[in-house]
C-alpha cells in the first residue's frame, strides 16, 4: 500500500504523498510498497490466469493509502540531528557514537574502508536480504518439495522518505519510485530544502549549524526495483 504522510488530507495524500503543507515531520517508509505502483502498492483482482492465480490492477486513486512496513529501519529519521561534544570530538565520532557510520545508506549493504568502520567509503551494492525479513521476495512453492527459495531484489532497494518539502513519489507513473537517505554532514548553516552534502537535503525539522549530521534526503530518484 502507498506510503502515507500524517500530516497530510487523503487527498494529499493519494495525490503523491508530497510534503505540503510545510513544516511537516519527515517519515521514512517502504521502497517495495511506499511509492504507488510498486511491488506491493494497493492492488485489485482483476480476473484469474490459466494457471488460477490472480491477475491483478493498481488501484491506489480509489484507496485509502496506509503507511508501508519494514523489518528494519525503526530509529532512521531525519529528524534526529547529530552533533559533536567534548566526548565526540570529530563528525565521525559523534556519528558514530550515535549508533551510525558516515555516508551510510539505509537500506544497501555498506563497504567500508580498509580497516573497518568508520567511515564508509561506499554504501552501493544493494540486496533485499538489508530490509526484509526472508529476503523481501521469494518465488512460490514448490508444489512437490515445498520449498520457496529466497530470491531477494538486488536493485532499487534503499529505505525512503518524505516531508517538509519532500515528496513521496518520484519517477513517471504508473510506476513511482522514491527518495533515499544518506548520513551527511554540514560544513555551515543549511536551511531546510538547503543542499548539506551535493545530491542530498536538509529535510529536518530546523536548519543545521557547521558540524551537524543528518540522514539528508536525495535530490534524484531511487531505481527501479528489480
Amino acid at each position: 500500500m502507498p506510503a502515507s504522510h500524517p500530516a497530510l488530507t487523503i487527498a494529499q495524500n493519494q495525490a503523491n504523498g508530497a510534503a505540503t503543507p510545510s513544516p511537516s515531520a519527515f517519515v521514512i517508509y517502504d521502497p517495495i510498497s511506499g511509492p504507488k505502483g510498486s511491488p506491493l502498492d494497493v492492488r485489485t483482482i482483476t480476473g484469474y490466469g490459466a494457471d488460477k492465480a490472480p491477475i491483478y490492477a493498481n488501484a491506489a486513486a480509489t484507496q485509502t493509502p496506509s503507511t508501508g512496513a519494514m523489518s528494519t529501519g525503526i530509529g532512521l529519521g531525519e529528524n534526529d540531528i547529530i552533533a559533536m561534544n567534548p566526548r565526540t570530538p570529530t563528525t565521525g565520532d559523534a556519528i558514530f557514537k550515535a549508533g551510525f557510520n558516515d555516508n551510510d545508506q539505509p537500506g544497501t549493504v555498506p563497504t567500508y574502508a580498509a580497516g573497518g568502520p568508520p567511515p564508509l567509503v561506499a554504501s552501493s551494492a544493494i540486496s533485499s536480504t538489508r530490509l526484509y525479513i526472508g529476503g523481501g521476495r521469494s518465488p512460490a512453492q514448490d508444489p512437490v518439495t515445498h520449498v520457496g527459495t529466497p530470491n531477494p531484489y538486488t536493485a532499487g532497494i534503499v529505505i525512503l522518505g518524505s516531508g517538509n518539502g519532500g515528496s513521496r513519489d518520484a519517477g513517471a507513473g504508473p510506476a513511482f519510485t522514491g527518495f533515499g537517505t544518506k548520513m551527511v554532514t554540514a560544513t555551515g548553516a543549511v536551511a531546510i530544502g538547503a543542499v548539506v552534502e551535493t545530491g542530498w537535503v536538509n529535510r529536518a525539522n530546523r536548519s543545521l549549524v557547521a558540524n551537524e549530521s543528518i540522514f539528508g534526503s536525495a535530490v534524484a530518484a531511487s531505481g527501479a526495483i528489480s
